[in-house]
């Protein structure tokens, strides 16, 4: 079913960016041959470690985002010179001029990625390629510069392997990544900025799911609305964020978890976009083929393309599709949703993302309609949700062998 929405702009902004080629191994090490320009990137590296470093964190005291560890990589990009002076520093407070563009017009975008730790303590990164590959997309789409990912990937490496230490080597923790570009120009001219910053600074993340995996309630909302087509909903940009907090801020005061992003066309009709800052998954028997299937919104300007996402996605055509089960993509109404549900062919739904892999949504409410989303009373999550959780999780601590699995 596709949108009747109005026309919009074209879904991506043709600035070039380079690249990195495929990797055809299944895990690079910084032994492996690098290009010329990676090579350079990494022989100008300056390391300055701290003289005061911090114990391994406590993993029972862990809270998302509210402890980071003890260095920052800082890459600075100038209209003059390029990229220049990678440099990995002591984590403390960094300069910036109070007309610094990022502060009044949000030239910035970022990414969130996760550093997990194998059996054999080495630290993984989950698909890395993938989040570079975004996050170029998101500064050509602000007029940011983008960057080599080869170059940018070995030396995001190199940071990891120097704070590995704060991943707690226990199942389900891992080292949360936040890779941030902004504008840094001293002005408040409205135009493409002269020089920026990248910088990656770490978290450690405990297990989101340490007193047992627990669904949760969606609100869906209609307004405000957190993207439309032409916009920017696509890019991961930091003004996308900060008007989602008051609506969320409602949907707990009204007893929900998180809201459910609606986007209505010019009938009426209302369609499903993401969950929170989550991908959302939906598996019922569909009406027309009487298959069960996965879907999911597809990638149509309105939609982040979460690296989650795509692995389900891919995982789900090459394992579930054999078991009998249609994946697709395509546009999803709150008709259908409640059509389903009431006739009793909805099974599961649950959000995808970096930060919990799979979020089981138990119920939605819509209007005065409460949606129920298919679970057991004594269930917190299906099969599905919990097949794709355990496969990509396999992955990333590097239980199993596979191509997505990046050793530092």
């Amino acid at each position: 079913m596709a949108h009747r929405f109005l026309p919009r702009l074209p879904r991506t902004i043709h600035t070039p960016i380079r690249t990195a080629s495929p990797r055809p191994h299944h895990c690079r090490h910084y032994s492996s041959p690098q290009s010329a320009r990676s090579q350079a990137a990494l022989s100008s590296l300056r390391i300055q470690k701290t003289q005061s470093p911090s114990p391994p964190p406590d993993a029972g005291q862990l809270q998302f985002g509210r402890a980071f560890t003890d260095h920052i990589f800082t890459f600075e990009w100038t209209t003059e010179h390029g990229w220049t002076n990678p440099q990995i520093t002591p984590y403390g407070k960094m300069p910036l001029d109070p007309a610094a563009c990022v502060l009044h017009y949000a030239f910035t975008c970022f990414e969130g990625m996760k550093a997990y730790k194998d059996p054999q303590g080495n630290a993984r990164l989950f698909r890395p390629q993938k989040n570079l590959q975004r996050l170029n997309r998101s500064a050509a789409r602000l007029a940011l510069p983008t960057f080599d990912e080869e170059s940018m990937l070995d030396l995001l490496a190199r940071y990891v392997e120097l704070e590995k230490g704060f991943i707690p080597p226990l199942p389900g923790y891992s080292l949360y990544l936040r890779p941030t570009l902004m504008g840094t120009e001293a002005s408040i001219s409205v135009s493409r900025p002269r020089s920026a910053l990248l910088y990656v600074i770490a978290s450690p993340m405990g297990n989101y799911f340490a007193g047992g995996m627990k669904a949760v309630s969606l609100q869906a909302t209609r307004s405000p609305v957190r993207a439309w087509p032409g916009g920017v909903g696509e890019f991961k940009v930091g003004g996308n964020y900060a008007p989602s907090i008051v609506p969320q801020e409602d949907a707990a005061a009204a007893g929900f978890q998180q809201n459910l992003w609606l986007l209505a066309d010019s009938e009426g009709d209302e369609y499903v976009t993401e969950a929170g800052t989550m991908n959302l998954f939906v598996v019922w028997v569909n009406p027309d083929t009487g298959r069960t299937e996965l879907v999911t919104p597809p990638l149509d300007g309105t939609i982040l393309p979460g690296v989650t996402r795509t692995s389900i996605l891919e995982l789900a055509r090459e394992r579930l599709s054999k078991e009998g089960m249609d994946i697709s993509e395509r546009s999803i109404t709150m008709k259908e949703l409640a059509n389903a549900s009431r006739e009793g062919r909805l099974s599961e739904v649950f959000g995808a993302g970096t930060a919990v892999v799979v979020s089981p949504v138990r119920s939605i409410q819509w209007n005065d309609q409460t949606i129920d989303c298919g679970l057991k009373k004594d269930e917190e999550a299906g099969p599905v949700s919990l097949k794709v959780k355990k496969w990509i999780e396999e992955i990333q601590y590097g239980l199993v062998d596979h191509p997505w699995s990046y050793r530092v």
